[in-house]
């Protein structure tokens, strides 16, 4: 599973999200093809059928020094201006992300964020048949 650092709008067509995923998956493979993905980058995802677990390394930064913002099915993580170091990346991830049961925390400069996957509700309504 890939997860680019860009972020496209909703009204953006799927399928021009599909191209943009398969072309920055090539062009990873290629450059990481010596090292698992995000082993040079800084960057690792994992995930289980409850929540993805990324792990990202921000020297330099304290928990005061960072915003963490979810919106819909992407994670933005930006330091804030007054902070010693400049830091911001977007995720975007295959499902709503659940902020209730969603948890960050900071630990020797490496900040581990869980990310609660959202269970989709059923709009499906059964009617009688007359």
């Amino acid at each position: 599973m890939f997860f680019a650092p860009i972020v496209r709008t909703r009204a953006a067509a799927p399928a021009f999200r599909s191209c943009d995923r398969h072309f920055e998956r090539f062009v990873n493979e290629a450059l990481l093809s010596s090292a698992p993905f995000g082993a040079k980058s800084g960057f690792q995802l994992e995930q289980d059928d409850k929540a993805w677990t990324i792990t990202l390394d921000v020297p330099g930064l304290a928990k005061e020094d960072l915003n963490i913002a979810i919106e819909g099915p992407v994670v933005r993580i930006a330091s804030k201006a007054e902070a010693k170091r400049q830091f911001k990346a977007a995720y975007e991830l295959p499902q709503d992300i659940d902020a209730t049961t969603s948890a960050a925390k900071l630990e020797n400069g490496v900040l581990t964020l869980t990310l609660g996957k959202k269970v989709p509700v059923s709009n499906e309504v059964q009617i009688p048949i007359n």
